[in-house]
């Protein structure tokens, strides 16, 4: 729905139609066309006197197809919440003294124009209009009816969902029509020949992450291919599947075009072009990690298990693949954020091993755990880091202990200073 066609349905009010014009203006609603076209359709349903399904706004709006389960998809109630939460911040913040504004009633797919001030709006789009005492009780009554109803049925799963979406580091990638690319750390194996020619083991080497990089490795030394062969194959450590498994229901409530690859297969344009959510091992960040440990208060110890603190000089150690089953140990998890030059956002989970990865990826889907980093005043939002210490089992996490947090300068990434 064009704001053309919401202009001519409404050419009997002009004072909503500027009000619905300056608060487009004002840029409350994000750079993405998605809160405007959100806010049109739910304009024109209310000037028709109707409300909308669920799944009508998720066709109608957000472009989703026939198969769309309201029951299992939340994306459009993330939407009407964060819509309602830029209305109100812009008629608190921008415009408090409007003689109308325009309201989202929770529980509810549509907007009230409602007088700010006593005296009566004539042509307000579904306006509440005070005339007699007594339909103002009703309305009182209507009201905490429908807020007892919603509280007894609220998903808290699905409050969660929206509450972590409204944290900057994920806020920062809501507000626009820039893809989002999943990066799965994965590593690169290629085969290493016996005499007859046969496939004798599959090999790992830090040094070759991708195919290119065997391929740049046989082109120094063409003997090299007499040893060892190119499977184009690649493994995940077990823990990111879990970790993926905690941030795909935010990345889909975003509502946004979402691909995944593998950190062997990613491209230097894939980097320019999305939102990143790196997933992984810090020993399989590779082509992130000149971006990401330039700005970094941190980086890589003697081996890929320690992290060393640039101004204390500490060393932060893990020992998850030391310990036999059943025994403790301590691992790390590493969680970053920070802007591209081209407004795109990064957003970095990893570990040592796999319980440091799952307790990142912990963090960054629970608002809470979100608000207690912000909280500590050393982080930027959108732009920090922070080093847990974990304690786990058996590969999982059982407990963690804040090590490390700063904000990062992502100037010194993009050599800007």
């Amino acid at each position: 729905m064009t704001a053309d066609n919401v202009a001519s349905k409404h050419d009997d009010n002009p004072e909503l139609i500027a009000l619905r014009q300056r608060l487009i203006d004002s840029g409350v609603l994000g750079r993405s066309a998605v809160y405007i076209n959100l806010l049109d359709y739910l304009l024109q349903c209310s000037r028709d006197g109707r409300q909308p399904k669920e799944f009508e706004i998720a066709v109608d709006v957000l472009n989703r197809d026939s198969s769309f389960d309201v029951a299992r998809d939340s994306v459009v109630r993330v939407y009407i919440h964060q819509l309602r939460k830029r209305l109100d911040t812009y008629f608190d913040t921008v415009e408090p003294d409007a003689s109308v504004r325009f309201h989202i009633p929770k529980g509810q797919y549509t907007v009230v124009a409602i007088a700010n001030t006593p005296h009566v709006i004539n042509h307000a789009v579904d306006a509440v209009v005070v005339r007699r005492p007594y339909l103002l009780y009703a309305l009182v009554a209507t009201l905490l009816l429908v807020n007892l109803w919603q509280w007894f049925n609220k998903s808290p799963i699905k409050d969660d969902i929206a509450n972590t979406l409204e944290h900057p580091m994920w806020a920062a990638m809501q507000d626009d029509d820039i893809p989002v690319l999943i990066v799965m750390g994965d590593y690169y194996i290629f085969g290493e020949l016996d005499d007859s020619g046969r496939v004798s083991r599959m090999v790992r080497d830090f040094m070759i992450n991708s195919r290119q990089d065997l391929v740049n490795l046989f082109m120094q030394d063409a003997s090299l291919q007499d040893y060892f062969r190119d499977l184009d194959m690649t493994y995940m450590p077990e823990g990111s599947a879990s970790a993926l498994l905690q941030i795909a229901p935010l990345v889909k409530a975003m509502g946004k075009r979402v691909n995944v690859t593998m950190m062997s297969r990613l491209s230097t344009s894939d980097l320019r072009s999305n939102h990143i959510i790196y997933i992984g091992y810090i020993s399989a960040m590779d082509k992130l990690n000149n971006l990401y440990f330039a700005a970094s208060g941190l980086i890589p110890g003697r081996s890929f298990d320690e992290i060393y603190n640039k101004e204390t000089g500490v060393y932060y150690t893990s020992n998850a693949g030391l310990p036999e089953q059943g025994q403790p140990f301590r691992d790390l998890a590493l969680v970053a954020s920070w802007p591209a030059a081209n407004g795109n956002q990064f957003v970095l989970l990893s570990g040592t091993r796999d319980a440091g990865l799952m307790h990142a990826a912990l963090v960054a889907g629970e608002a809470e755990r979100l608000m207690a980093l912000d909280a500590k005043g050393t982080t930027q939002g959108h732009s920090f880091e922070a080093l847990y210490e974990v304690y786990g089992i058996d590969r999982m996490n059982f407990d963690a202990n804040l090590l490390y947090q700063r904000a990062i300068n992502p100037d010194q990434i993009w050599a800007r200073e």
